[in-house]
C-alpha cells in the first residue's frame, strides 16, 4: 500500500552538491519520521539525517553543516541537499519513512529503492 521513490543520486566531484528526494505514495494514515540512510559498498547501512513530522532533526556528526535534510508534509516528500560532498560519502542512499498505514495499526518502516551517489576524488 505504500510505496517510496527516491531520485537525485548520480556522481559528481569533490566538494560538489546533489539534491536527494523521496516521496511516499499510496494509502496511510500518517507519516511520522523521514530519513537518509547511507550503505557504502560493503559496509552496514547508517542513519545519515532524519526529520520529525515536527520538524525536528538529526544529523550523523560527519555530516552536520554540510547536509541539510527538509521535508514537505503536504506532499509526503523528503530532501536532503547535500553540500561539500567527499568520496566517503560514497554510498548508496535510502529513505526512510515511519508510517501508520491505518489509525490503530502499528507503526511500520518503510524503505526507498535506494539511489547510488558517487563522489570522485
Amino acid at each position: 500500500q505504500v510505496q517510496l521513490v527516491e531520485s537525485g543520486g548520480g556522481l559528481v566531484k569533490s566538494g560538489g552538491s546533489l539534491r536527494l528526494s523521496c516521496t511516499a505514495s499510496g494509502t496511510f494514515f500518517k507519516v511520522y519520521t523521514m530519513g537518509w540512510y547511507r550503505q557504502p559498498p560493503g559496509n552496514q547501512r547508517d542513519m545519515v539525517a532524519t526529520i520529525s513530522s515536527g520538524g525536528n532533526i538529526i544529523y550523523e556528526d560527519s555530516v552536520k553543516g554540510r547536509f541539510a535534510i527538509t521535508r514537505d508534509n503536504a506532499k509526503n516528500t523528503v530532501y536532503l541537499q547535500m553540500n561539500s560532498l567527499k568520496p566517503e560519502d560514497t554510498a548508496v542512499y535510502y529513505c526512510k519513512a515511519d508510517i501508520i498505514d491505518r489509525w490503530s495499526t502499528p507503526m511500520t518502516d518503510y524503505w526507498g529503492q535506494g539511489t547510488q551517489v558517487t563522489v570522485s576524488s
